[in-house]
């Protein structure tokens, strides 16, 4: 009864067509880092200009590396106001261009300016000790995951010894729908807010078992819900099993989670009723470091 209700209400406010957003691959060709000639006009409005270069910076940290000609085409910028740009954020470290391959990448002032918004909210340092006895307990890695708009980004991880082990490099990005810790945020927000989120999001299929159905994922959340943790079951990488928690800020919302990952021969589906208390425990303790309130 109750899941049935929870799910009744999701789709009130429900109307994605799952197939939207699936993702487009990216086929052209890498060209060179600078374009042939460069002989632009000065930007005229100064706002513009800041908007379009935080645009560009957002597209180069997503990637490992790209051309001129990908970024002008993914940011829909001409190539040298791209460039222009692009050299500006070089001049102040934001980005690095490499002579070699002729490809742009984030650079390091880029990540001492995203450490110094972890250091304001002490989120990472106070969780460690928590994921530290989380990966002893369970004896697999621990992570810890932020929400934003549209992905969860994992920003910390405590690894377990094992040689066979879940590893996502900090700045990691994932989607609500196929992660466990985005399923827990997803499971305490209302649903317009939910609905929202996918809309823009969409629920692009990524294994067999990815809950691209909204039926499925709607039923998904209302147990997270009930139950008080979530399990990734080999919905985002095939052989990889996780199970989270959100972590709640002062006003109650879900702004990130714990998990514990690892391959689904050790993290069995015998082990979920073992390893969701621990690491529900572990989220609990962590919200109230940050002097945050769980959820009613």
């Amino acid at each position: 009864m109750y899941l049935r209700k929870a799910v009744k209400n999701f789709f009130i406010v429900l109307g994605i067509n799952s197939s939207e957003n699936a993702g487009m691959d990216n086929t052209e060709k890498r060209q060179r880092g600078r374009p042939r000639a460069f002989n632009g006009p000065a930007e005229a409005n100064s706002v513009q200009s800041l908007d379009r270069a935080l645009r560009i910076l957002a597209i180069v940290a997503e990637a490992s590396g790209l051309s001129l000609s990908e970024i002008a085409a993914q940011s829909g910028i001409a190539a040298s106001t791209a460039y222009r740009m692009l050299t500006t954020l070089e001049n102040h470290g934001m980005v690095e261009f490499d002579t070699t391959d002729q490809l742009w990448s984030v650079g390091v002032e880029t990540y001492r300016m995203g450490a110094a918004f972890l250091r304001r909210r002490k989120l990472v340092d106070r969780a460690r000790i928590v994921m530290q006895e989380l990966m002893e307990k369970t004896g697999e890695t621990a992570n810890l995951g932020v929400a934003e708009d549209d992905c969860v980004v994992f920003v910390s991880q405590v690894e377990t010894h094992q040689a066979i082990r879940a590893f996502f490099r900090p700045g990691t990005r994932s989607p609500f729908h196929a992660s466990g810790i985005g399923k827990a945020v997803l499971a305490h927000l209302e649903p317009d807010r939910v609905a929202a989120i996918l809309r823009k999001a969409g629920l692009q299929r990524y294994t067999d078992k990815t809950l691209s159905d909204i039926s499925a994922l709607a039923h998904d959340l209302a147990t997270i819900k009930h139950r008080g943790w979530s399990v990734d079951d080999e919905e985002r990488h095939p052989g990889m099993r996780c199970v989270a928690a959100a972590i709640f800020n002062e006003y109650g919302e879900p702004i990130g989670g714990v998990s514990v990952s690892g391959p689904t021969v050790r993290v069995t589906p015998e082990r979920l009723a073992e390893i969701g208390p621990l690491v529900h425990a572990a989220a609990a303790e962590v919200t109230k470091m940050i002097g945050g309130v769980r959820a009613g």
